[in-house]
């Protein structure tokens, strides 16, 4: 068989010539939206590409991008990694401190910044030990002022950059394309590095009809930040199978996203279930045509079944759980029902539907606790593992990787069951179970009962100290506008589905709860909050 390497520059020349009219809608600003065809799409990311040469990018240059969701992002998801580069996508939501700890640890040497990011960025610059370049990303002809050396246009770089720039024939599929790093919860994010290989093969996962089956007839709208995981791989993917793709930019809003389904015909999407109960609000009481759309996806945390429940019978809106993580590029699993489950009543497929669903082609899970893997019992917890070729092998020169990567598995921190069908669930984080008298409760099982409470917006579930049991579980609630509950009668509500010792001793309703850079529950500063907190006994 023929030795052709897996690199991305193949997924440029196929977009150019069989779906060169194939649109990008791209959103810069709250007024600005530019259409943009496939064919001038990669003629830009060839100018791309020459600019950044012209300034010093070689093969392994590291090159950081602190963006929002548009086309000059997307230029250069292909121009840097095309040109034997290290693309950098940058957590634009992290702290200033964990911002220039993964722009000094990554060494990245160019950046590319969003106009309107730019003065968030400047403050730190003169902390920036390797970076030597700053490109500012708008439709400006003229860089900014600043006191940092070398910061230029990015409309203008490309103005005096060749079209016809070619791509290096040479390039290795092993080589490093693209770098991500995690939001971490405690101390600082985590380098994960991508190769051409493992990108390939997970965009070309995409298009199987077991995870998100992207094809030409499709317009994909990633929700998903393009900093974080590739934005779940959407941005290569789509281009490789002629996907219309909508990039929604800054100040995206539930009402944003509703209008983009509907005046888009958008036909697949994807985001975090906190953006999916802003929609649903946002439906409610202003309802869009959303009959286009064949499939939502939605990951980075757990769905309530509620959720499930209302976009799937309410709206008639396919809704999938996917899972996955900054390591695992990300896609590991999906909830699409299999064949002998289509005479399961409408509760057991919900609970199908609710898990994180079956190993996709390609990868292996397993879920191990001290016994070894655990029996699909849907009971039994264990850690769960993870491997295959776009499951990361290490961190980038960070000493944590020897907690995480071990016999040639990647152990995921996720502490989940089997179903007897063999469906991931996850039931928590390692340092979020919850140990009451020496057993085991799941604030994931209970998080989602609670919010299939009618009254309940939002449920997060942490473990308090206690005299007797050691933890006890609190409910953290966060209501609908204008609903009310009580603490009793959100307890009664869960009350058949769990032990009597699994319920929670008392409910806080709250505001709002304290969500991570990319809309995860953030229990550190939930227990961090509530840490005086006394159980009645």
């Amino acid at each position: 068989m023929m030795d052709t390497q897996l690199v991305l520059t193949g997924f440029l020349k196929r977009a150019q010539r069989y779906f060169p009219n194939k649109q990008i809608i791209s959103r810069t600003s709250p007024t600005k939206t530019h259409r943009i065809t496939f064919n001038d799409y990669v003629k830009r990311t060839h100018r791309l590409a020459d600019a950044l040469t012209k300034l010093g990018m070689k093969r392994g240059t590291k090159v950081g991008t602190f963006a929002w969701n548009h086309h000059r992002h997307l230029e250069a998801y292909f121009a840097i990694p095309s040109s034997g580069a290290v693309l950098h996508t940058i957590n634009i939501r992290l702290a200033p401190e964990h911002i220039v700890y993964i722009i000094n640890h990554a060494e990245d040497e160019i950046l590319l910044i969003d106009s309107d990011l730019f003065p968030l960025v400047e403050p730190a610059l003169g902390h920036l030990k390797t970076v030597k370049h700053i490109i500012v990303m708008g439709d400006e002809l003229s860089a900014p002022q600043s006191s940092f050396p070398n910061v230029y246009s990015y409309e203008q770089l490309l103005q005096e950059a060749d079209e016809n720039f070619e791509f290096p024939t040479d390039l290795d599929e092993n080589l490093p394309a693209g770098m991500c790093y995690t939001s971490a919860t405690t101390g600082m994010p985590k380098g994960v590095v991508y190769t051409h290989r493992s990108i390939v093969l997970h965009s070309l996962a995409l298009g199987l009809a077991e995870s998100f089956a992207i094809k030409e007839s499709d317009t994909a709208l990633p929700i998903v930040p393009m900093f974080h995981a590739n934005a779940w791989g959407f941005p290569f993917a789509a281009l490789n199978f002629g996907s219309n793709i909508i990039l929604p930019g800054p100040m995206m809003t539930p009402g944003l996203v509703l209008d983009l389904i509907e005046q888009e015909k958008v036909t697949i999407t994807a985001g975090v279930p906190t953006i999916w109960l802003g929609a649903l609000s946002e439906q409610e009481k202003q309802p869009r045509d959303l009959s286009s759309v064949r499939l939502i996806i939605s990951g980075g945390s757990a769905s309530p079944k509620g959720l499930i429940q209302a976009y799937n019978e309410k709206l008639g809106v396919p809704y999938i759980n996917a899972y996955g993580m900054t390591e695992t590029s990300p896609l590991v699993s999906m909830s699409h029902l299999i064949s002998e489950m289509n005479d399961y009543t409408d509760d057991e497929q919900l609970n199908i539907r609710v898990s994180q669903g079956l190993t996709v082609s390609l990868i292996e899970t397993e879920v191990v606790n001290e016994n070894g893997p655990v029996p699909w019992d849907g009971k039994t917890m264990g850690e769960l593992r993870v491997r295959g070729p776009w499951i990361a092998s290490e961190y980038y020169n960070d000493e944590r990787t020897k907690e995480a990567f071990r016999d040639g598995w990647l152990y995921t921190g996720d502490i989940a069951v089997y179903t007897k069908e063999g469906y991931i669930k996850i039931t928590d984080r390692t340092k979020d179970l919850i140990k009451s008298g020496g057993e085991w409760i799941s604030s994931v099982d209970l998080e989602n009962a609670l919010m299939s409470h009618p009254a309940v917006f939002e449920a997060a579930v942490i473990a308090v100290p206690h005299p007797k049991w050691q933890e006890r579980p609190l409910a953290c609630v966060v209501l609908k506008e204008g609903a009310t509950a009580s603490k009793e009668e959100l307890i009664e509500s869960i009350e058949l589905e769990f032990a009597k010792w699994w319920l929670p001793d008392d409910v806080v309703f709250l505001n709002e709860i304290p969500k991570t850079s990319v809309g995860k529950f953030l229990k550190a500063t939930l227990r961090e909050q509530l840490k005086d907190y006394e159980v009645q006994i």
